[in-house]
């Protein structure tokens, strides 16, 4: 017996009052990634950035046979990670969305002219494509090895495009270093247990100067959190000093994982590149701050010699330090003393910024003791915040396959997503509310507003709906990409 095939088209749903209440499937071409994709598309147009990543990858196909350049192919992975799609398998189903392609710049938005019949409605390439782009990086099979990408070419695209993106007035640059986990749930290769996350990870090194990242390395847990800075340093100070020349002041700031021999001395062997670093306790240092921590004691007792405070108390004061074996040298330790209700609170940071500053400051005294550490160090705590907008809203932690290398590729990957915000941030946002928003804001905010798209011969027309509650602020950016005329390369 014949089946018919019914594929129900129209659904009921409970009246309303007297009327009927009906949903089908004819909307035609709907998306609710339009306001993004159509940022997304002005940025690229306008800076070309991710045409020139793309020329860090070398592309072995017949170019006589491919539907999809590999430009096409990293734009259609970064904006997805932009848009809030992790997965590869998001793509078989976004591979259809007319509002990708356009992001991606796809002249057949519809993929009405695809070679391969199958193929036909997909203007956008399947996850099995992406997925051996990725895996091209380090594959034991030659089929993945047809675009070959080139690590040592993207190390210096993210730190020229990185630096590119600071104020071009810059007088002093500071340059934040840290390692963070990055949870790993399978057998991939260089995962191992770590003590103190207590869990199988990898340890990447990120550097950022403000919310601009320079340098994200993937690395084996089982290394010290420092490992690489030098080499990093080496890489990332020549592009500065080529962009602001070599009067420029430079500062590594960072915890007390980065308070190494090798980072301070290679700091102290350059013109106009200083340190700022936290450094753990020891029994030296308390015995060191015992006098001032007495003197803070008796200045807060009662008369019965009883300590007993409500707010915290804290005094600085700073000395010349030397470790017994580790450092080569003396250097200036400036140390916390707090008093908080029921203990004590000891803190300490290395540093070889003077502290009686620099002349050609405004502000001489903004590298004393209190002042240093207060307004200076404590400020690296906003690094924490790009780390997690990179590993939360941009997905540097979906590091999932096999191997160490393809999953740095999935790293760098998201790190040239943050590059593309960056640069939407600095020109398209400019003066408006979410100038200064995390990506996740900007996403829900301005890139998730509903859209119905209608493609002709003559024209693509984007329907906005026109309940979006923010229609004042998608018409700032507008402006302010009308009035650019080109994005800085």
């Amino acid at each position: 017996m014949a089946l018919t095939d019914c594929l129900q088209s129209s659904f009921q749903f409970q009246a309303l009052g007297s009327r009927k209440v009906e949903a089908n499937f004819e909307g035609g071409h709907l998306s609710s990634d339009g306001g993004g994709a159509l940022l997304l598309r002005e940025v690229e147009n306008r800076g070309g950035l991710i045409k020139q990543f793309a020329r860090c990858f070398d592309d072995r196909r017949n170019q006589d046979l491919i539907e999809h350049p590999v430009a096409d192919l990293l734009a259609q992975r970064i904006n997805g990670l932009i848009l809030g799609y992790e997965d590869l398998n998001d793509h078989d189903d976004l591979r259809y969305d007319p509002a990708l392609a356009l992001s991606v710049g796809k002249q057949d938005l519809e993929g009405k002219t695809r070679r391969d019949p199958k193929d036909r409605g997909k203007a956008l390439a399947a996850h099995a494509t992406l997925n051996r782009l990725e895996l091209a990086a380090q594959a034991p099979d030659e089929r993945y090895k047809k675009i070959v990408a080139n690590p040592e070419s993207i190390k210096d695209f993210i730190i020229t495009q990185g630096v590119k993106a600071m104020p071009r007035k810059s007088r002093e640059i500071v340059i934040d270093f840290d390692a963070t986990d990055d949870p790993l749930h399978g057998k991939q290769e260089g995962a191992y247990f770590h003590g103190y996350y207590r869990h199988y990870c990898y340890l990447p090194l990120y550097a950022f100067c403000g919310n601009v990242p320079l340098w994200a390395e993937l690395r084996e847990c089982k290394l010290d959190a420092s490992k690489g800075t030098v080499e990093a340093l080496k890489r990332i100070i020549p592009k500065i000093r080529e962009r602001f020349g070599k009067k420029v002041r430079i500062i590594l700031r960072g915890d007390g994982g980065f308070a190494r021999e090798e980072i301070m001395s290679y700091c102290e062997s350059q013109r106009e590149l200083y340190y700022c670093l936290g450094y753990s306790l020891n029994n030296r240092l308390k015995k060191a701050v015992a006098k001032p921590l007495w003197k803070l004691r008796q200045e807060m007792a009662d008369e019965n010699g009883v300590v007993e405070i409500e707010e915290p108390v804290r005094r600085f004061t700073e000395f010349r330090y030397r470790t017994k074996k580790s450092w080569s040298c003396s250097r200036r330790v400036v140390s916390k003393i707090e008093l908080l209700p029921g203990k004590t609170n000891l803190r300490f940071i290395v540093s070889n910024l003077p502290g009686e500053g620099f002349a050609e400051d405004a502000d001489p005294d903004r590298y004393r003791s209190r002042e240093l550490y207060e307004g200076f160090y404590c400020a690296r705590g906003d690094m924490e915040n790009r780390i997690k907008e990179q590993q939360m809203d941009l997905f540097a932690d979906r590091t999932s396959t096999h191997w160490m290398a393809s999953n740095q590729l999935r790293l760098w990957l998201s790190v040239v997503a943050h590059l593309v915000m960056n640069r939407l941030r600095a020109c398209v946002l400019k003066g408006t509310e979410l100038e200064r928003a995390t990506i996740g804001q900007i996403r829900l905010k301005l890139f998730k507003i509903a859209v119905r798209i209608k493609v002709s011969v003559r024209r693509v027309l984007l329907e906005f709906a026109g309940s979006y509650p923010r229609k004042e602020l998608f018409g700032e950016c507008i402006g302010n990409l009308e009035r650019l005329d080109q994005m800085p390369a």
